[in-house]
Protein backbone atom coordinates (compact mmCIF):
# COMPACT_ATOMS: atom_id res chain seq x y z
CA UNK A 1 0.00 0.00 0.00
CA UNK A 2 2.59 2.40 -1.14
CA UNK A 3 2.68 5.55 -3.44
CA UNK A 4 -1.45 6.83 -3.80
CA UNK A 5 -3.12 4.28 -2.20
CA UNK A 6 -1.21 5.08 1.18
CA UNK A 7 -2.11 8.80 0.66
CA UNK A 8 -5.44 8.02 -0.15
CA UNK A 9 -6.00 6.25 3.14
CA UNK A 10 -4.65 8.56 5.39
CA UNK A 11 -6.37 11.42 3.43
CA UNK A 12 -10.31 9.47 3.61
CA UNK A 13 -9.17 9.00 7.03
CA UNK A 14 -8.48 12.67 8.10
CA UNK A 15 -11.61 13.62 5.94
CA UNK A 16 -13.90 10.93 8.25
CA UNK A 17 -12.05 12.38 11.15
CA UNK A 18 -13.15 16.27 10.78
CA UNK A 19 -16.79 15.32 9.65
CA UNK A 20 -17.03 13.63 13.32
CA UNK A 21 -15.02 16.33 14.90
CA UNK A 22 -18.07 18.78 14.21
CA UNK A 23 -20.08 16.69 15.98
CA UNK A 24 -21.70 13.94 12.91
CA UNK A 25 -21.95 12.89 10.31
CA UNK A 26 -23.59 15.10 7.80
CA UNK A 27 -26.54 14.28 5.96
CA UNK A 28 -26.07 10.85 6.07
CA UNK A 29 -28.19 8.45 7.67
CA UNK A 30 -26.99 5.68 10.36
CA UNK A 31 -26.97 2.00 9.55
CA UNK A 32 -30.25 -0.31 10.31
CA UNK A 33 -29.10 -3.79 10.67
CA UNK A 34 -31.33 -6.67 9.38
CA UNK A 35 -33.84 -8.70 11.47
CA UNK A 36 -32.00 -11.81 11.03
CA UNK A 37 -28.89 -10.11 13.18
CA UNK A 38 -31.36 -10.99 16.28
CA UNK A 39 -30.78 -14.77 15.65
CA UNK A 40 -32.27 -16.97 18.55
CA UNK A 41 -30.89 -16.90 21.78
CA UNK A 42 -28.51 -13.60 20.67
CA UNK A 43 -32.00 -12.10 19.66
CA UNK A 44 -33.46 -12.79 23.17
CA UNK A 45 -30.94 -11.60 25.06
CA UNK A 46 -30.82 -8.34 22.82
CA UNK A 47 -34.25 -7.51 22.75
CA UNK A 48 -35.30 -8.43 26.23
CA UNK A 49 -32.12 -5.68 27.59
CA UNK A 50 -33.18 -3.07 24.91
CA UNK A 51 -36.50 -3.21 25.77
CA UNK A 52 -38.10 0.03 27.56
CA UNK A 53 -34.19 1.17 27.78
CA UNK A 54 -31.96 3.31 25.49
CA UNK A 55 -29.53 0.87 24.92
CA UNK A 56 -29.26 -0.21 20.59
CA UNK A 57 -30.21 -4.41 20.69
CA UNK A 58 -27.48 -4.55 18.42
CA UNK A 59 -24.82 -3.60 20.83
CA UNK A 60 -26.10 -5.65 23.27
CA UNK A 61 -25.80 -8.75 20.78
CA UNK A 62 -22.54 -8.19 19.57
CA UNK A 63 -21.35 -7.94 23.49
CA UNK A 64 -23.31 -11.18 24.07
CA UNK A 65 -21.97 -12.81 21.35
CA UNK A 66 -17.73 -11.94 21.88
CA UNK A 67 -19.02 -13.61 25.71
CA UNK A 68 -20.65 -16.70 24.32
CA UNK A 69 -17.80 -17.07 21.74
CA UNK A 70 -15.56 -16.85 24.72
CA UNK A 71 -17.49 -19.07 27.18
CA UNK A 72 -17.92 -21.61 24.46
CA UNK A 73 -13.73 -22.04 24.38
CA UNK A 74 -11.81 -24.41 22.22
CA UNK A 75 -13.49 -27.41 22.05
CA UNK A 76 -15.92 -27.42 18.63
CA UNK A 77 -13.48 -26.41 15.86
CA UNK A 78 -14.61 -25.73 12.14
CA UNK A 79 -11.80 -27.00 9.65
CA UNK A 80 -11.61 -24.99 6.02
CA UNK A 81 -8.75 -26.48 4.17
CA UNK A 82 -5.45 -26.69 6.84
CA UNK A 83 -7.32 -24.23 9.63
CA UNK A 84 -9.40 -24.63 12.43
CA UNK A 85 -11.35 -21.84 13.12
CA UNK A 86 -12.81 -21.60 16.82
CA UNK A 87 -15.68 -19.88 17.56
CA UNK A 88 -13.67 -16.91 18.88
CA UNK A 89 -14.66 -13.27 18.24
CA UNK A 90 -13.84 -9.31 19.08
CA UNK A 91 -16.77 -7.04 19.17
CA UNK A 92 -16.46 -3.47 18.44
CA UNK A 93 -19.44 -1.11 19.58
CA UNK A 94 -18.78 2.55 17.79
CA UNK A 95 -21.00 5.15 18.79
CA UNK A 96 -20.92 8.90 20.10
CA UNK A 97 -20.25 10.00 23.40
CA UNK A 98 -23.37 10.02 25.16
CA UNK A 99 -25.49 8.34 22.80
CA UNK A 100 -23.73 4.81 22.15
CA UNK A 101 -24.78 3.73 25.78
CA UNK A 102 -22.07 1.75 25.50
CA UNK A 103 -21.98 0.51 29.57
CA UNK A 104 -25.15 -0.41 29.03
CA UNK A 105 -24.53 -2.54 26.49
CA UNK A 106 -22.83 -5.00 28.58
CA UNK A 107 -24.94 -4.55 31.87
CA UNK A 108 -26.75 -6.97 30.84
CA UNK A 109 -24.26 -9.60 29.67
CA UNK A 110 -22.72 -9.21 33.10
CA UNK A 111 -25.96 -10.13 35.34
CA UNK A 112 -26.22 -13.27 32.95
CA UNK A 113 -22.44 -14.40 33.40
CA UNK A 114 -22.99 -14.17 37.15
CA UNK A 115 -25.80 -16.62 37.18
CA UNK A 116 -24.02 -18.86 35.12
CA UNK A 117 -21.43 -18.85 37.35
CA UNK A 118 -22.92 -19.85 40.30
CA UNK A 119 -24.95 -22.68 38.33
CA UNK A 120 -21.18 -24.23 37.71
CA UNK A 121 -18.32 -22.17 38.01
CA UNK A 122 -16.34 -23.83 35.16
CA UNK A 123 -18.87 -23.00 32.56
CA UNK A 124 -18.20 -19.02 32.47
CA UNK A 125 -14.88 -17.38 31.62
CA UNK A 126 -12.65 -15.40 32.93
CA UNK A 127 -12.81 -11.74 32.71
CA UNK A 128 -10.52 -9.11 33.09
CA UNK A 129 -12.47 -5.53 32.87
CA UNK A 130 -9.89 -3.12 30.55
CA UNK A 131 -6.38 -2.14 31.17
CA UNK A 132 -4.58 -4.26 28.85
CA UNK A 133 -1.43 -3.00 28.61
CA UNK A 134 1.58 -5.42 26.73
CA UNK A 135 1.63 -8.74 25.36
CA UNK A 136 3.44 -9.35 28.87
CA UNK A 137 0.46 -8.65 30.89
CA UNK A 138 -2.04 -10.40 28.68
CA UNK A 139 -0.32 -13.31 28.62
CA UNK A 140 -0.01 -13.34 32.66
CA UNK A 141 -3.45 -13.54 32.79
CA UNK A 142 -3.73 -17.01 31.32
CA UNK A 143 0.07 -18.18 32.03
CA UNK A 144 1.37 -21.72 31.67
CA UNK A 145 2.96 -21.40 34.96
CA UNK A 146 5.97 -19.52 36.29
CA UNK A 147 9.09 -19.22 38.78
CA UNK A 148 9.44 -16.64 40.82
CA UNK A 149 12.70 -17.00 42.77
CA UNK A 150 12.31 -20.15 44.12
CA UNK A 151 8.55 -20.33 44.23
CA UNK A 152 6.46 -22.07 41.68
CA UNK A 153 3.15 -20.02 39.78
CA UNK A 154 0.66 -22.61 38.98
CA UNK A 155 -0.22 -22.30 35.87
CA UNK A 156 -4.21 -21.03 34.91
CA UNK A 157 -5.65 -23.61 33.19
CA UNK A 158 -8.62 -22.32 31.80
CA UNK A 159 -7.57 -20.10 28.75
CA UNK A 160 -10.69 -18.64 28.42
CA UNK A 161 -10.39 -14.79 29.02
CA UNK A 162 -13.14 -11.97 27.84
CA UNK A 163 -11.90 -8.97 27.84
CA UNK A 164 -14.11 -6.18 28.65
CA UNK A 165 -12.41 -2.72 27.30
CA UNK A 166 -15.14 -0.04 28.07
CA UNK A 167 -12.22 2.60 26.77
CA UNK A 168 -10.98 0.80 23.55
CA UNK A 169 -8.99 4.02 23.35
CA UNK A 170 -6.44 2.55 25.56
CA UNK A 171 -5.53 -0.53 23.68
CA UNK A 172 -5.07 1.96 20.19
CA UNK A 173 -2.93 4.43 22.43
CA UNK A 174 -0.71 1.62 23.83
CA UNK A 175 -0.33 0.17 20.38
CA UNK A 176 0.82 3.87 19.34
CA UNK A 177 4.13 3.05 22.08
CA UNK A 178 7.74 2.51 20.29
CA UNK A 179 8.11 -1.54 20.78
CA UNK A 180 4.77 -2.17 22.61
CA UNK A 181 3.23 -5.90 21.40
CA UNK A 182 -0.26 -5.31 22.28
CA UNK A 183 -1.51 -4.98 19.22
CA UNK A 184 0.43 -8.41 17.89
CA UNK A 185 -0.46 -10.06 20.85
CA UNK A 186 -4.17 -9.68 20.25
CA UNK A 187 -3.84 -10.72 16.54
CA UNK A 188 -2.26 -13.97 17.94
CA UNK A 189 -5.14 -14.51 20.56
CA UNK A 190 -7.53 -13.89 17.70
CA UNK A 191 -5.64 -16.52 15.25
CA UNK A 192 -5.38 -18.54 18.75
CA UNK A 193 -1.65 -18.42 18.77
CA UNK A 194 0.18 -18.91 21.47
CA UNK A 195 1.40 -16.20 23.36
CA UNK A 196 5.34 -16.34 23.89
CA UNK A 197 7.48 -13.91 25.61
CA UNK A 198 8.50 -11.01 23.62
CA UNK A 199 12.37 -10.61 25.24
CA UNK A 200 14.63 -13.73 26.56
CA UNK A 201 14.32 -12.00 30.11
CA UNK A 202 10.24 -12.88 30.29
CA UNK A 203 9.48 -16.48 30.69
CA UNK A 204 5.48 -16.16 30.70
CA UNK A 205 3.83 -18.28 28.10
CA UNK A 206 0.14 -18.74 27.45
CA UNK A 207 -0.59 -21.59 24.82
CA UNK A 208 -3.64 -21.92 23.50
CA UNK A 209 -5.04 -18.73 24.31
CA UNK A 210 -9.11 -18.68 23.68
CA UNK A 211 -8.98 -14.53 24.76
CA UNK A 212 -12.34 -12.69 23.24
CA UNK A 213 -12.75 -9.26 23.69
CA UNK A 214 -15.30 -6.16 23.50
CA UNK A 215 -14.53 -2.69 22.84
CA UNK A 216 -15.90 0.32 22.72
CA UNK A 217 -15.06 3.78 21.21
CA UNK A 218 -16.16 6.82 19.64
CA UNK A 219 -16.13 7.40 15.74
CA UNK A 220 -13.29 10.60 16.91
CA UNK A 221 -11.18 8.33 19.07
CA UNK A 222 -11.26 5.44 16.41
CA UNK A 223 -10.63 7.67 13.81
CA UNK A 224 -8.08 9.59 16.17
CA UNK A 225 -6.00 6.88 17.26
CA UNK A 226 -5.73 3.87 14.47
CA UNK A 227 -2.90 4.41 12.59
CA UNK A 228 -2.25 3.33 9.58
CA UNK A 229 -0.28 -0.10 10.60
CA UNK A 230 -3.02 -0.74 12.38
CA UNK A 231 -5.24 -0.79 9.32
CA UNK A 232 -2.75 -2.50 6.98
CA UNK A 233 -1.78 -5.33 9.69
CA UNK A 234 -4.83 -6.83 10.62
CA UNK A 235 -5.22 -5.22 13.82
CA UNK A 236 -8.49 -3.56 13.50
CA UNK A 237 -10.38 -5.86 10.46
CA UNK A 238 -10.27 -8.67 13.26
CA UNK A 239 -13.09 -6.54 15.33
CA UNK A 240 -16.75 -7.16 13.84
CA UNK A 241 -17.56 -3.49 13.88
CA UNK A 242 -21.07 -2.28 14.94
CA UNK A 243 -22.32 1.07 15.04
CA UNK A 244 -24.72 1.57 17.76
CA UNK A 245 -26.56 4.46 19.98
CA UNK A 246 -29.67 4.96 21.73
CA UNK A 247 -32.64 4.20 20.02
CA UNK A 248 -34.35 6.43 21.73
CA UNK A 249 -34.67 8.57 24.59
CA UNK A 250 -35.86 7.31 28.48
CA UNK A 251 -35.35 8.85 31.38
CA UNK A 252 -35.79 5.85 33.82
CA UNK A 253 -34.81 2.63 31.69
CA UNK A 254 -36.82 -0.59 32.48
CA UNK A 255 -34.62 -3.15 34.63
CA UNK A 256 -34.78 -6.73 33.49
CA UNK A 257 -36.44 -8.92 35.65
CA UNK A 258 -34.44 -10.86 37.75
CA UNK A 259 -36.83 -13.90 36.25
CA UNK A 260 -36.28 -13.10 33.07
CA UNK A 261 -32.43 -12.89 33.70
CA UNK A 262 -32.45 -16.64 35.35
CA UNK A 263 -34.33 -17.89 32.56
CA UNK A 264 -31.75 -16.24 30.34
CA UNK A 265 -28.81 -17.93 32.17
CA UNK A 266 -30.65 -20.92 32.20
CA UNK A 267 -30.42 -21.43 28.23
CA UNK A 268 -26.26 -19.81 28.22
CA UNK A 269 -25.38 -22.70 30.56
CA UNK A 270 -27.22 -25.40 28.71
CA UNK A 271 -25.55 -24.06 25.38
CA UNK A 272 -22.29 -24.14 27.49
CA UNK A 273 -22.53 -27.82 29.13
CA UNK A 274 -23.43 -29.05 25.58
CA UNK A 275 -20.37 -27.37 24.40
CA UNK A 276 -17.84 -28.76 27.16
CA UNK A 277 -15.47 -30.95 26.83
CA UNK A 278 -16.21 -34.92 27.61
CA UNK A 279 -13.30 -36.30 28.78
CA UNK A 280 -11.20 -36.00 31.75
CA UNK A 281 -8.35 -34.33 30.66
CA UNK A 282 -10.18 -31.51 28.86
CA UNK A 283 -8.65 -32.35 25.55
CA UNK A 284 -11.24 -33.72 23.34
CA UNK A 285 -12.25 -31.37 20.35
CA UNK A 286 -15.06 -31.60 18.53
CA UNK A 287 -15.07 -31.39 14.54
CA UNK A 288 -18.30 -29.09 13.63
CA UNK A 289 -19.80 -29.85 10.21
CA UNK A 290 -21.94 -27.66 7.51
CA UNK A 291 -24.79 -28.98 6.10
CA UNK A 292 -25.04 -29.21 2.15
CA UNK A 293 -27.22 -26.60 1.65
CA UNK A 294 -25.18 -23.99 3.95
CA UNK A 295 -21.81 -24.80 1.94
CA UNK A 296 -23.60 -23.97 -1.57
CA UNK A 297 -24.80 -20.94 0.52
CA UNK A 298 -21.18 -19.91 1.84
CA UNK A 299 -19.30 -20.47 -1.38
CA UNK A 300 -22.02 -18.51 -3.07
CA UNK A 301 -21.03 -15.18 -1.22
CA UNK A 302 -17.53 -16.60 -0.68
CA UNK A 303 -17.21 -16.20 -4.28
CA UNK A 304 -19.08 -12.78 -5.07
CA UNK A 305 -19.83 -10.55 -1.89
CA UNK A 306 -17.12 -11.67 0.67
CA UNK A 307 -14.40 -11.00 -1.35
CA UNK A 308 -15.44 -7.85 -3.52
CA UNK A 309 -13.63 -5.01 -3.33
CA UNK A 310 -16.02 -1.85 -2.55
CA UNK A 311 -13.37 0.60 -3.83
CA UNK A 312 -12.57 2.77 -1.04
CA UNK A 313 -9.09 1.87 0.17
CA UNK A 314 -9.79 2.66 3.76
CA UNK A 315 -12.79 0.78 4.24
CA UNK A 316 -11.31 -2.04 2.18
CA UNK A 317 -8.83 -2.89 4.81
CA UNK A 318 -11.02 -2.90 7.49
CA UNK A 319 -13.48 -5.96 5.37
CA UNK A 320 -10.81 -8.30 4.69
CA UNK A 321 -11.56 -10.72 7.36
CA UNK A 322 -15.37 -10.70 6.21
CA UNK A 323 -15.04 -14.91 5.46
CA UNK A 324 -13.56 -16.50 8.71
CA UNK A 325 -15.64 -13.55 10.35
CA UNK A 326 -18.84 -15.13 8.87
CA UNK A 327 -18.33 -18.85 10.07
CA UNK A 328 -16.86 -17.82 13.22
CA UNK A 329 -20.38 -16.36 13.84
CA UNK A 330 -22.15 -19.06 11.94
CA UNK A 331 -20.33 -21.29 14.51
CA UNK A 332 -21.72 -19.21 17.13
CA UNK A 333 -25.41 -19.30 15.71
CA UNK A 334 -25.23 -22.98 15.80
CA UNK A 335 -23.86 -23.85 19.25
CA UNK A 336 -26.85 -21.84 21.22
CA UNK A 337 -29.11 -24.08 18.60
CA UNK A 338 -26.94 -26.83 20.11
CA UNK A 339 -26.09 -28.74 16.88
CA UNK A 340 -22.61 -29.26 15.81
CA UNK A 341 -23.57 -29.03 12.34
CA UNK A 342 -24.08 -25.36 10.45
CA UNK A 343 -27.34 -25.36 8.50
CA UNK A 344 -28.21 -22.62 5.79
CA UNK A 345 -30.26 -20.44 8.24
CA UNK A 346 -26.85 -19.82 10.20
CA UNK A 347 -24.91 -18.76 7.26
CA UNK A 348 -27.50 -16.57 6.90
CA UNK A 349 -27.56 -14.79 10.46
CA UNK A 350 -24.13 -14.44 10.14
CA UNK A 351 -24.17 -12.64 6.75
CA UNK A 352 -26.62 -10.71 8.36
CA UNK A 353 -23.97 -9.67 10.86
CA UNK A 354 -21.25 -9.00 8.02
CA UNK A 355 -23.37 -6.57 6.06
CA UNK A 356 -24.26 -4.86 9.06
CA UNK A 357 -20.01 -4.45 9.85
CA UNK A 358 -19.81 -3.59 6.17
CA UNK A 359 -22.36 -0.86 6.43
CA UNK A 360 -21.25 0.41 10.02
CA UNK A 361 -17.24 0.62 8.76
CA UNK A 362 -18.27 2.76 5.57
CA UNK A 363 -20.44 4.96 7.84
CA UNK A 364 -17.63 5.98 10.20
CA UNK A 365 -14.74 5.77 7.76
CA UNK A 366 -16.45 7.37 4.72
CA UNK A 367 -20.04 8.96 6.26
CA UNK A 368 -21.90 6.65 3.50
CA UNK A 369 -23.76 3.87 5.03
CA UNK A 370 -23.84 2.68 1.27
CA UNK A 371 -24.62 -0.66 0.66
CA UNK A 372 -21.77 -3.50 -0.79
CA UNK A 373 -23.60 -3.00 -4.17
CA UNK A 374 -23.67 0.85 -4.13
CA UNK A 375 -20.20 0.99 -3.09
CA UNK A 376 -19.27 -1.71 -6.00
CA UNK A 377 -20.76 0.38 -8.32
CA UNK A 378 -19.12 3.50 -7.14
CA UNK A 379 -15.36 1.83 -7.02
CA UNK A 380 -16.40 0.52 -10.74
CA UNK A 381 -17.22 3.91 -11.48
CA UNK A 382 -14.10 5.26 -10.63
CA UNK A 383 -12.23 2.60 -12.20
CA UNK A 384 -13.82 3.94 -15.63
CA UNK A 385 -13.07 7.65 -15.29
CA UNK A 386 -9.51 6.71 -14.27
CA UNK A 387 -9.10 4.35 -17.69
CA UNK A 388 -10.76 7.16 -19.91
CA UNK A 389 -8.69 9.76 -18.92
CA UNK A 390 -5.50 7.25 -19.34
CA UNK A 391 -7.20 6.31 -23.03
CA UNK A 392 -9.19 8.93 -24.12
CA UNK A 393 -11.59 6.98 -25.54
CA UNK A 394 -13.10 3.24 -25.29
CA UNK A 395 -15.89 0.90 -26.28
CA UNK A 396 -17.49 -1.28 -23.37
CA UNK A 397 -15.88 -4.04 -24.94
CA UNK A 398 -12.57 -2.21 -23.79
CA UNK A 399 -14.12 -2.00 -20.52
CA UNK A 400 -15.10 -5.50 -19.79
CA UNK A 401 -11.76 -6.72 -20.74
CA UNK A 402 -9.18 -3.86 -20.63
CA UNK A 403 -10.49 -2.04 -17.46
CA UNK A 404 -11.88 -5.05 -15.47
CA UNK A 405 -9.80 -7.97 -16.87
CA UNK A 406 -13.75 -9.36 -17.37
CA UNK A 407 -13.53 -10.19 -13.29
CA UNK A 408 -16.63 -7.47 -12.77
CA UNK A 409 -20.33 -8.96 -13.31
CA UNK A 410 -22.10 -7.12 -16.35
CA UNK A 411 -24.37 -5.58 -14.12
CA UNK A 412 -21.62 -3.39 -12.13
CA UNK A 413 -20.19 -2.24 -15.22
CA UNK A 414 -23.82 -0.89 -16.51
CA UNK A 415 -24.99 0.37 -13.39
CA UNK A 416 -21.12 2.56 -13.04
CA UNK A 417 -21.62 3.59 -16.84
CA UNK A 418 -25.41 4.83 -16.36
CA UNK A 419 -23.86 6.79 -13.15
CA UNK A 420 -21.17 8.30 -14.90
CA UNK A 421 -23.54 9.24 -17.93
CA UNK A 422 -25.98 10.99 -15.32
CA UNK A 423 -23.19 12.71 -13.17
CA UNK A 424 -22.24 16.32 -13.73
CA UNK A 425 -18.56 16.42 -15.46
CA UNK A 426 -19.49 12.50 -15.77
CA UNK A 427 -19.07 10.50 -19.48
CA UNK A 428 -20.26 11.43 -22.74
CA UNK A 429 -22.26 8.40 -24.98
CA UNK A 430 -21.46 8.10 -28.89
CA UNK A 431 -23.36 5.16 -30.77
CA UNK A 432 -22.08 4.23 -33.56
CA UNK A 433 -23.66 2.26 -36.36
CA UNK A 434 -22.11 -0.53 -37.85
CA UNK A 435 -19.64 -0.08 -41.05
CA UNK A 436 -20.99 0.28 -44.13
CA UNK A 437 -24.93 -0.31 -42.53
CA UNK A 438 -23.93 -4.15 -41.45
CA UNK A 439 -25.69 -6.41 -39.32
CA UNK A 440 -25.04 -6.64 -35.96
CA UNK A 441 -25.29 -4.15 -33.24
CA UNK A 442 -24.33 -0.37 -33.19
CA UNK A 443 -20.74 -0.09 -31.05
CA UNK A 444 -20.47 2.75 -27.75
CA UNK A 445 -17.95 4.63 -27.65
CA UNK A 446 -17.47 6.87 -24.16
CA UNK A 447 -15.09 9.37 -23.30
CA UNK A 448 -15.20 11.63 -20.09
CA UNK A 449 -16.55 15.20 -20.86
CA UNK A 450 -14.43 17.89 -20.89
CA UNK A 451 -14.17 19.77 -17.92
CA UNK A 452 -15.66 23.59 -17.65
CA UNK A 453 -13.09 25.98 -17.52
CA UNK A 454 -12.97 28.51 -14.95
CA UNK A 455 -12.40 32.69 -16.07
Amino acid sequence: MDGQPRRTLKAAQADALLRWADGGSGDARAPVPDAACLYGLVGDVALEGSEGAETNPIAIAGNFIAYLSCAIGRTPHLAVGNTSHHARLFFLHVGRSGRGRKGDAVSLVTRIDELVRRKGRSLAPQIHRGGLSSREGLAALIHDGYRVGTQDVAAVEDKRLWVVESEFANVLQQSQRGGNTLSAALRDCWDGVDLKPATKTNRVYATEPHVCLSGAISPVELLGLVQRRDLCNGFVNRFLMAWGERTHIEAFPRRVPQARVEALAAEVAGVLDFTRPRDADGRETVLMSMADSARRRYAQLYQAELNQDLGNTLVDSLLERRAPMLLRLAMVFALTDRQWSIEEKHIEAAMAWTRYATESACFVFTGKAASPAQLQMLWAAERISEFLAARGSASRRDLVIDCFARHQPAAVIDAAIAHLAGAVGGIHVEVRPRSRGGPGRPTTIYRLRPQPTSN
